[in-house]
């Protein structure tokens, strides 16, 4: 794009003064004004008209110049279209009165974005949704770069959310390597949004104080059956630390009985008890114990 198509502007400070003496300055002139109308009307001077009328619009000018700034609020003075500063100087200024001054908030915002569906890297359907903490810092920027500012923004962090969720997955399980989740580097995943969000409003002034998911989920349609799969592996993976604790108990018991010299098996009778410890100690049901009365040999 050319510079005549699109020409990004600079900040810089307007040429404004305390509003008090020319507020006193105004009224004066006003009064004076009167004063001027009513003593050419009373003494029919009416050359001294003129005189008036041009006291009372200069002090209609510089009253209407005129206005003030609040604490972390800035005004940009635009003059026939043409940018001419920002006053962030607060209290009661007096600036060109020619000029228009809208108001652009310096103070930290929040915008919570709507939950949104999307894939996720794996391809799962997941919802989501962010907030995000920011505040302007170039009022050039965000009046004259962008067309509204906060609608910019609003637009930005939907994109930034919707892009983040495509390119990780949700659940750490569906990681590789290392890869982040969504689910699982909660921090990681929060400092990426602020540092892609960065990027993207700069252009508009803006400022990203934090960002962080808000809301994060499986989609409801696949959210019983991810419920399933959750489960599942929950169960194997007790099912693998109950087979390890007890390999490691009769082990433990294999040695014991060997080390005490309590009984001398042979390898039929290990391979017997220790089916045996491994059907008791791994069962999810009480085991119901059986005498046995005669030998393993008949």
């Amino acid at each position: 794009m050319s510079d005549q198509q699109y020409r990004r502007v600079q900040e810089h400070v307007a040429t404004t003064s305390n509003g008090f003496p020319v507020l006193f300055l105004g009224i004066g002139l006003l009064g004076l004004a009167i004063w001027r109308f009513a003593y050419a009307i009373t003494h029919e001077q009416f050359g001294s008209l003129f005189l008036a009328i041009g006291l009372f619009v200069t002090a209609i000018l510089t009253l209407v110049g005129l206005f003030t700034v609040q604490p972390n609020e800035a005004r940009v003075l635009i003059f026939f279209g043409r940018y001419i500063g920002t006053c962030r100087t607060e209290g009661f200024r007096w600036g060109n009165p020619f000029a228009i001054k809208p108001k652009v908030s310096l103070r930290v915002r929040n915008l919570t974005s709507e939950t949104i569906k999307v894939n996720d890297a794996s391809g799962s359907p997941i919802e989501i949704a962010a907030v995000v903490v920011w505040r302007v810092v170039d009022t050039a920027k965000a009046m004259f770069d962008v067309d509204i500012y906060e609608h910019f923004v609003s637009i930005q962090v939907e994109t930034a959310v919707r892009s983040l969720a495509t390119g990780h997955p949700y659940d750490p399980r569906d990681a590789e390597g290392s890869e982040l989740s969504l689910r699982g580097d909660q921090e990681q995943i929060a400092e990426e949004l602020k540092v892609a969000l960065q990027a993207r409003l700069k252009v508009a002034g803006v400022e990203v104080g934090e960002a962080r998911l808000t809301h994060l989920a499986y989609a409801p349609e696949i959210a019983q059956a991810m419920l399933r799969r959750q489960q599942a592996q929950a169960v194997v993976a007790a099912r693998r630390l109950i087979v390890e604790a007890a390999v490691g108990m009769v082990d433990h018991a294999l040695s014991e009985l060997s080390n005490q010299g309590i009984v001398q098996l042979d390898e039929e009778r290990k391979a017997a008890m220790v089916n045996n410890l491994m059907v008791v100690l791994t069962s999810e049901q009480s085991s119901a114990p059986v005498l046995n009365t005669g030998t393993l040999y008949g």
